[in-house]
């Protein structure tokens, strides 16, 4: 798995709490421990699901950064979200799921192109 080195290097927070019990933790720093120790056990895909969902734009920011630096690493990521913002500049590609099927798969290149289409299934 990562070392703590590199994991206290991505998550500067969590090397600050380092002695808190995790129930002490805020929603954001909850989020980042979740992450951290998925990458402790080697695993290289991650399945997030919702991450963004009640945080600080702050915290939503840094775990942008998070998911582009895990991205760069060749790590495959899932990302469930319904914040678009969040998700847009991060994925390669984008499935549109509505009542459980994929009606859409909008690929990182097409977004402009398809933005209308996208704004039409997300109600955005």
């Amino acid at each position: 798995g990562m070392g703590l080195d590199e994991i206290y290097e991505m998550f500067p927070n969590l090397y600050e709490r380092r002695n808190s019990p995790g129930t002490r933790l805020s929603g954001g720093e909850q989020q980042m421990l979740a992450m951290a120790r998925i990458l402790r056990t080697g695993a290289r895909l991650l399945l997030l699901d919702e991450i963004t969902e009640g945080l600080a734009p702050v915290i939503v920011q840094k775990l942008g950064e998070v998911v582009t630096s895990l991205r760069k690493k060749g790590f495959t990521i899932v990302l469930v979200e319904q914040n678009f913002r969040f998700a847009a500049p991060l994925a390669d590609r984008h499935y549109v799921v509505e009542h459980g099927n994929v009606v859409e798969v909008v690929q990182q290149s097409e977004l402009a192109q398809k933005a209308a289409l996208l704004n039409e299934y997300l109600g955005v």
